[in-house]
């Protein structure tokens, strides 16, 4: 059905596909086969049909047509920030994800709440999505089974293993691994490490920590809990502050690894209002590799942990999902790599 408009000023006229059969002179079938770009329609036929669609101004129920068929090629994308570098550069790289299968990605922000992330799995079926991709950080283990819902699901991050739903992770402890030792391998032997609170749940900053601390030991470093800055909020103003208490404490540290790059933002500045030079006097590395990285000065060391990977096998997992319910859940961990640029020496 469609909605056409004759004339200027006159009313709003529905056209059905049996209006451009009659009009075309052919049966509603070949109507169909036009507007749904099947073979085995002659060429002077569609060419007819395609004419008096666009004469009556026909334009398909795109909605109507997915009700039918009970898709709407539409799935939720939940973060906690878009306005943060690692989520947004996620989102985009969902989106050209999405188009692979033909889907539109909707993105909500849940503001790193569980109550909001809850609402997110509430609201997608009555949001009709096909399918939700959820990032999940006030959700924790204790709430896998709030997971078990009716329709697809995949989520994301650290907060929940071995869970009842589709799961991508982030190398986390490897990754933070690979980028101490690529320090010591430059030679740092005082390395301070930038993360959040540890608590006793599962997060980005006590698997992150945990590499770090996998990385000392395999080297022979002894630990030391003085060059651990813990921090609240994961953004630059918090890495300048790391730099500000390490040197007030008197802590010698001859590198800095920050468990997000948007805090090696802050460290870099830091060390810059120091007078400390990067990687001269402090080598610094970070973990996301965002796109700013490669464009401060001096640009910056990071882990990528390969962001079009996690898209797609995000992406993959809840398509596959919408197609087969019953399937297993799946847990996989991205790959990851060590880039290395000018604030270790590169």
């Amino acid at each position: 059905m469609l909605g056409a408009q004759q004339g200027e000023g006159a009313r709003f006229i529905m056209v059905t596909i049996r209006d451009i059969a009659d009009a075309a002179g052919v049966s509603p079938m070949t109507v169909s086969n036009v507007i749904n770009k099947r073979p085995h329609v002659a060429a002077a036929t569609r060419e007819k049909v395609l004419a008096t669609i666009d004469r009556l101004d026909y334009r398909v129920n795109v909605a109507a047509r997915n009700l039918r068929r009970g898709r709407t090629h539409t799935i939720g994308l939940a973060v906690p920030e878009i306005d943060r570098p690692y989520w947004g550069q996620l989102a985009a790289a969902m989106i050209e994800q999405g188009k692979r299968h033909d889907l539109t990605v909707v993105i909500e922000q849940t503001g790193r709440s569980r109550e909001n992330e809850l609402n997110a799995l509430a609201l997608s079926r009555v949001r009709m999505y096909d399918g939700l991709i959820l990032g999940t950080v006030g959700l924790g283990t204790e709430d896998r089974d709030l997971l078990k819902v009716d329709y697809p699901i995949v989520i994301l991050g650290e907060r929940i293993f071995q869970s009842p739903v589709d799961h991508v992770a982030t190398a986390n402890t490897d990754g933070a691994r690979a980028a101490v030792e690529h320090l010591i391998e430059q030679g740092a032997r005082r390395i301070a490490i930038a993360h959040g609170p540890l608590t006793d749940d599962v997060d980005v900053s006590s698997l992150r920590h945990a590499g770090y601390r996998q990385a000392l030991e395999a080297h022979g470093i002894p630990f030391d809990p003085a060059l651990v800055a813990e921090f609240e909020a994961f953004d630059p103003t918090s890495g300048a502050e790391v730099v500000h208490r390490l040197r007030s404490a008197g802590t010698d540290f001859d590198a800095v690894f920050c468990v997000t790059d948007y805090v090696a933002l802050g460290v870099l500045r830091g060390l810059a209002d120091a007078r400390l030079r990067v990687p001269e006097d402090v080598q610094v590395v970070g973990f996301d590799n965002n796109e700013f990285g490669r464009f401060v000065v001096p640009s910056l060391t990071s882990v990528d942990p390969d962001y079009d990977e996690i898209a797609k096998r995000a992406v993959d997992l809840l398509t596959n999902r919408i197609e087969n319910a019953q399937a297993e859940p799946v847990e996989l961990v991205s790959s990851f790599r060590v880039v290395a640029r000018e604030s270790t020496g590169y």
